[in-house]
Order: structure tokens, then sequence, then C-alpha cells
């Protein structure tokens, strides 16, 4: 289990380092299995808040309104 990003920045940025090391680094399996998977839980975690703020979006601007977090 990996530890809670706390930011969608954050996050990616974790994302984009996993990508790196299973491209360049040739992890052993359970070492690529373990990556494979924060990186699952990362992407999830991404689009989720993606998602969430696509949201907001388009209530601001349909109604004018301001969202509060």
């Amino acid at each position: 289990m990996t530890k809670k990003h706390t930011t969608f920045e954050k996050s990616l940025e974790r994302l984009e380092t996993i990508v790196s090391e299973m491209e360049n680094a040739t992890p052993d399996l359970d070492k690529a299995l373990a990556l494979f998977a924060e990186g699952a839980e990362l992407v999830k975690f991404c689009s989720a808040k993606l998602s969430e703020t696509k949201k907001k979006i388009e209530i601001i601007t349909s109604s004018g309104k301001a969202v509060k977090e």
C-alpha cells in the first residue's frame, strides 16, 4: 500500500517517477508489480480529482457562483 499523496501535483509527479523507473531501471518482477499497483492507485486518485474539478468548473460556469471546497 502506498502512502497518501496529498495533492494532484504530488501524485502526478510520483506517477511520472514510477513510469520512468519501470521504463529505464528494469525492476525485478516483485518490484515491478509493487510499482504497478502504486501507479494504479495514483491513476485512480488523479482521475477522481480531475472529475471533481470538472464538476466544480461546470457548476461555476453554469451558475456563475464560486463553489466552496
